[in-house]
């Protein structure tokens, strides 16, 4: 389980997450990371969002322990005072790749909150 100084407790932080954050998604789930607006002398904080479209409730709660044990043995690679949510897809249910779908969407994640580019757009996006 993760430590109750890690845990997202409000609504208001996945939202946030979800609306201000920078999206990074593979198969198995999707990675939301909003490094800006939180305090950064407090630790990061981490959320699920595991749909009924993943599967039963035995299911879910399965994908939701399993996002934890692979969150807290990266809780050291988060930035301080940083949002993340982590809303796992349908294939999360039984997939033998989470662990390593996680890594590479938070890498992903957190390249493309370090800055990027100055108007915050997809090269080849619609302009204007």
């Amino acid at each position: 389980m993760l430590p109750s100084a890690h845990r997202m407790r409000h609504g208001s932080e996945f939202s946030t997450a979800v609306r201000k954050g920078r999206r990074a998604g593979r198969q198995t789930l999707v990675i939301h990371l909003n490094r800006t607006g939180s305090d950064p002398a407090s630790p990061a904080r981490v959320g699920f969002v595991v749909s009924k479209a993943v599967g039963p409730a035995v299911v879910r709660n399965r994908v939701k322990r399993q996002l934890r044990h692979i969150t807290r043995e990266r809780l050291a690679a988060l930035p301080s005072g940083a949002l993340v949510v982590v809303r796992a897809n349908p294939a999360a249910a039984g997939s033998p790749n989470l662990a390593a779908d996680f890594d590479s969407a938070l890498s992903s994640a957190l390249r493309n909150s370090s800055g990027g580019g100055a108007s915050g757009r997809r090269p080849g996006g619609p302009r204007g």
